[in-house]
């Protein structure tokens, strides 16, 4: 359910009073959308989750192979989530072709300009000189975006 931004919380009373009462000012509530889209979540089995954990783990594979192939890219393994936060600090100071990179951000907008590829800067995570790359999405998705990803970093030049 990436992305549906809904969940629930079990425990005690007084703990889930004054958890609600900061939930109830600080988000809107879940469309009956993704109120019916996390039901059949919730009762679909656990075949559904064990296909599920067999092709993020596929993904996973397939994202770091492909990340770690890419000269001055490293990248830890992600242990939660859907997301990888690789380094990529030796691209935030340069060129890619026409564009001068300066900072994450810059390197992100080049790689949705020149690559078709989009992602987050990792500084609003904590985590400048990385970028957030998702993996909830099919393999040959990942593999075209690492493959376009790879060709214009191989442009990078020194400013």
């Amino acid at each position: 359910m990436a992305g549906w931004r809904i969940g629930y919380a079990l425990g005690p009373k007084d703990i889930i009073d004054a958890a609600k009462k900061i939930q109830s000012h600080s988000t809107s509530g879940a469309t009956s959308i993704a109120q019916y889209a996390a039901l059949g979540g919730l009762t679909a089995g656990p075949s559904c989750v064990d296909y599920m954990v067999t092709a993020f783990r596929e993904r996973l594979i397939v994202l770091m192979e492909g990340l770690q192939a890419i000269p001055h890219v490293h990248l830890a393994k992600p242990e939660g989530a859907f997301y990888a936060f690789p380094e990529v600090s030796h691209y935030c100071r340069g060129k890619l072709g026409d564009s001068v990179i300066q900072s994450d951000f810059d390197l992100a907008d080049a790689l949705l300009e020149k690559a078709n590829v989009a992602m987050v800067p990792g500084t609003p995570f904590g985590a400048p000189g990385h970028l957030r790359l998702s993996f909830a999405l099919g393999l040959e998705d990942i593999r075209e975006g690492i493959k376009r990803m790879a060709e214009v970093l191989a442009t990078w030049s020194e400013a």
